[in-house]
């Protein structure tokens, strides 16, 4: 018996063949409908009452020929997720104007209680077959999806005993050849299947040099925060399984992720009154140079026909730093250690480690196969702390965080066109935390610790009808439960007297999101059109706040409209469609009236995304795609800056050619070579040090073999 062909779909998913890219595909492949393991009851994209897009690994193979930014990769195939920043760190990057959730295979990425805004930096998506997008506030999985989910599901094992692929690229500027700015990225992986056994290893390494925008200068790099530019990064992962029989799987999973700035340049501040951007000169910063690394962890046990039920159980670890450059904020500043009136340079670090469990119980076919139950109970347990690099002073003290949630989901079909869903989640999450002192420019004053903790009970309930073939009406309500950035909350106390246990602004954020929309799919048709809006009586806003981000807790709401197009126009060539629009507001004087705008770090802008796909003959294939960001008008920053937002159109082409052996692919990204400021940059802040224009055009060679 073959085992690695029983992988039912709730856990390998079916990938499906897009004709732009794999000419070595046949193109006569099954299609079949994706089962979403984010969803936890086995449901497809196409019979849910919300909006959830399943990225096909072809999808994802076209993105990395031109990029290999896991944010602009989102960001070109999701037009409700921002424009990249094109920096280590996507914080301002949001799905619906939310934060979402960021998992790997169902470990959560996301850090609740000091998010860094580097989730989308632990894994390299060459490990990566599909991306599973729920769109909109849920519970689903737990704590921080207020946006939304996006779970990277990772490559499995291929059938064989012995597979191996090498993939290799180069990248580099179309304006010149210059060894500071090339980039070199490669992989390796080896899979395959020995009697019970399926394994899988891969190694990816990837050195970027700097960028250039499109008058040829060299891009402003981040020595703060962290850069794409000037780093070195490598990922192995590494996955064994074994098959106990034919219903019974436990697989082993390891990912060890790490990519370091160079610091071998330093940032030029810009004018941005005038126009002029960051730019970057060789230079050595300060400290020592940022970087993210992660070590992930997962063992899962999955039963398909446990007394007629299916279990899915989930064990994970994780092991997470970042450390942030260094400067001489204010914040950083204390005469005992530099008097006044020197300036003293410090980093942060944040250290996080998570582990916890996913279990999840299904039984289908109740009811003569009208009514499907699915039940589960997750834990979370969250050990934080951000302390100051150089001079190891506390900045977050150390939190520890619990989270319990059973959970239980209710599919019915009353009728056969009418499918009713329910469920309800309940969270009970604490915090425990020590007592400490600020930082010196916060008064140095003694915060009392405690424990408080917080419990909430999520609902959600939806229907999708289909009236006749083809067609598909859906609505859904759904809640979101999050915390707020505790670190940056427990690190902005200046007052004297004030304990954790009753510290307002630790309340948890509950977001609800309601939807509604039609979906339409006949032949070589499809289309989906959804309205919805996000709001949370207590949410959850940063702003910037002389040389330090502060959180506002204030009365938000997000409103917005989705609309897909795809259409196979033959065999050999189809194209997409894709708009998002949306606008934020915020309640800013607590008077309960949402009376101004939410700015370029929380929402993104209005987007139109377009591509088409072509197989030429069965050796050469080509990809192209538009990308347009809309202009925005948006409300002045607190200091009267002006944030509103110049829109762009960025197109990005490929063509892929199969040789007697491997295939070859060349990319050319803003192909137009657009100069322009980036959306972070023009509307999330206003600053000198990162007014940073985007990257200009680059051409992508690239060589891949199977054997």
């Amino acid at each position: 018996m073959h085992h690695r062909l029983l992988w039912p779909a709730s856990a390998i998913g079916v990938a499906l063949v897009c004709p732009a890219y794999g000419a070595e595909q046949t193109q006569d492949h099954v299609l079949e409908p994706v089962v979403v393991s984010a969803s936890r009851t086995g449901a497809t994209e196409h019979d849910t009452p919300e909006v959830i897009r399943v990225i096909k690994k072809e999808e994802i193979e076209e993105q990395r020929q031109i990029t290999s930014d896991s944010s602009q990769i989102l960001s070109n195939l999701l037009p409700s997720f921002s424009p990249s920043r094109q920096k280590m760190s996507g914080s301002g990057e949001t799905l619906r104007g939310r934060t979402p959730l960021v998992m790997i295979d169902g470990i959560p990425q996301s850090n609740p209680l000091r998010p860094t805004g580097r989730e989308m930096h632990t894994i390299d998506f060459a490990m990566v077959e599909r991306i599973e997008v729920i769109q909109g506030a849920n519970a689903t999985n737990g704590l921080g999806a207020t946006g939304g989910v996006i779970n990277l599901i990772t490559k499995r094992p291929e059938p064989g005993s012995l597979n191996q692929n090498i993939d290799v690229q180069i990248t580099t500027p179309t304006s010149e050849l210059k060894s500071e700015t090339l980039s070199y990225k490669t992989h390796y992986g080896v899979s395959g299947n020995a009697g019970k056994v399926d394994y899988l290893f891969a190694l990816g390494y990837e050195e970027q040099g700097m960028f250039l925008d499109g008058d040829n200068h060299l891009i402003g790099v981040d020595n703060t925060q962290g850069d794409l530019m000037n780093s070195r990064s490598y990922d192995a992962m590494g996955k064994l399984a074994y098959w106990l029989d034919d219903n019974q799987r436990l697989q082993l999973s390891v990912n060890r992720y790490r990519i370091k700035g160079l610091n071998e340049y330093v940032s030029v501040s810009g004018k941005r009154d005038e126009g002029v951007p960051t730019t970057s000169t060789p230079g050595t910063p300060e400290g020592d140079a940022p970087y993210n690394e992660v070590w992930t962890t997962g063992l899962s046990y999955d039963h398909y026909n446990l007394a007629g039920m299916q279990l899915n159980a989930l064990a994970f670890y994780q092991d997470y730093e970042s450390l942030f450059g260094a400067t001489d904020s204010n914040s950083f500043q204390d005469p005992a250690i530099v008097p006044a009136p020197g300036r003293l340079y410090d980093q942060t670090m944040a250290e996080t480690t998570k582990y916890g469990t996913k279990v999840s119980l299904t039984k289908d076919g109740l009811w003569n196969g009208r009514l499907k139950l699915t039940g589960g109970f997750d834990t979370l347990f969250d050990n934080t702390e951000q302390f100051l690099w150089l001079t190891d002073r506390t900045y977050v003290p150390e939190v520890e965080y619990t989270d319990l949630s059973p959970f239980i989901q209710i599919q019915l079909k009353p009728i056969d066109s009418l499918t009713l869903s329910a469920g309800a989640r309940y969270e009970y999450a604490e915090l425990k935390i020590d007592g400490y002192n600020t930082v010196w420019n916060n008064g140095g004053v003694y915060v009392e610790g405690g424990d408080p903790s917080f419990n909430d009970t999520l609902y959600n309930v939806g229907l999708v009808w289909a009236p006749q073939d083809n067609w598909n009406l859906f609505a859904n309500y759904s809640e979101g439960f999050a915390l707020p950035d505790v670190g940056r909350v427990l690190r902005g106390i200046n007052q004297s007297g004030q304990s954790v246990e009753d510290f307002k602004d630790l309340r948890p954020i509950v977001t609800d999101n309601v939807e509604g929309g039609v979906r339409y799919q006949d032949g070589p048709f499809s289309a989906e059109v959804s309205y919805y809006v996000s709001s949370s009586d207590y949410g959850s806003r940063i702003e910037r706040e002389n040389d330090a981000f502060v959180m506002r807790r204030e009365k938000t709401k997000i409103d917005g409209i989705e609309g897909t197009l795809g259409y196979q126009f033959t065999p050999n060539h189809s194209g997409k469609l894709a708009y998002s629009h949306m606008r934020g507001r915020y309640d800013s004087n607590d008077d309960g009236t949402l009376d101004a705008r939410l700015n370029g770090l929380n929402v993104a802008p209005d987007r139109l995304i377009t591509s088409w796909s072509a197989r030429w003959s069965s050796r050469l294939t080509s990809f192209v795609q538009a990308n347009y960001a809309f202009d925005k008008n948006l409300d002045k920053s607190p200091k009267g800056d002006d944030l509103d937002f110049d829109g762009y159109l960025l197109v990005d082409a490929a063509i892929g050619y199969r040789l007697p052996k491997g295939q070859l692919s060349v990319a050319l990204s803003n192909l137009l070579n657009k100069q322009y400021v980036t959306y972070y940059s023009q509307s999330a802040l206003a600053n000198n040090d990162r007014y940073f224009t985007g990257r200009g055009r680059t051409l992508t060679v690239g060589y891949r073999l199977n054997f």
